[in-house]
């Protein structure tokens, strides 16, 4: 039997209510990454540290700023998946080397938190270009993904430079991530960081 534009009409309210409530639901799980301190400045004893947002923030802001006039490099790709690639860690924290997970289960479970915010977006194309953006940086399997992993590593230094000169901290320890670096642009970078800090060692 043919539905009604009136049976259509609740259908399309409905559907929309759903959608609208997992977006905000969504919205709701990833606060926790606004709030959530990065592991690395806690255990050095960093007063007042970052949030996992703020370092994403920032990521994002290095993607920003990738000259757009370089055909080499999808720029606005490196701008979403700087914003998601840390996106698990709304449910499973920030797990770093020192906390005996090992890399493989910190995998494991990230990747079991981007399934389930999948499923509580719905399956949208929203949701599966998350999820792709998400393993395309895992696996670092495009140039794109190798330049936002550095990025990820040049915000960490940049962000340990800053609270050696605020703090008067010594962060030894972040700037070995220096020495991985893999792109160019990458490396430049790093190099100015790494200059600028406080009794330069």
């Amino acid at each position: 039997m043919a539905s009604s534009p009136m049976d259509e009409s609740q259908t399309a309210s409905t559907s929309t209510s759903q959608s609208v409530g997992s977006l905000v639901n969504f919205l709701t799980l990833i606060q926790s990454l606004k709030t959530t301190k990065r592991t690395g400045w806690i255990n050095h004893g960093v007063a007042g540290p970052e949030s996992i947002a703020d370092h994403m923030y920032r990521m994002a802001m290095m993607a920003f700023m990738i000259d757009p006039k370089d055909a080499a490099v999808d720029r606005d790709r490196c701008i979403r998946m700087a914003i998601v690639h840390d996106v698990a860690e709304a449910l499973v924290g920030d797990i770093t080397p020192d906390d005996g997970i090992s890399k493989e289960e910190k995998n494991r479970r990230e990747a079991a938190a981007m399934e389930h915010m999948c499923l509580l977006l719905g399956e949208t194309p929203q949701a599966q270009e998350m999820r792709d953006l998400w393993l395309e940086y895992d696996a670092a399997s495009t140039l794109e993904a190798k330049l936002v992993k550095d990025f990820d590593k040049l915000e960490m230094i940049l962000q340990a430079q800053e609270y050696e000169a605020s703090q008067g901290k010594v962060l030894d320890d972040f700037f070995v991530a220096a020495g991985r670096i893999q792109t160019d642009i990458g490396k430049k970078l790093a190099d100015e960081i790494v200059v600028r800090r406080p009794n330069k060692r």
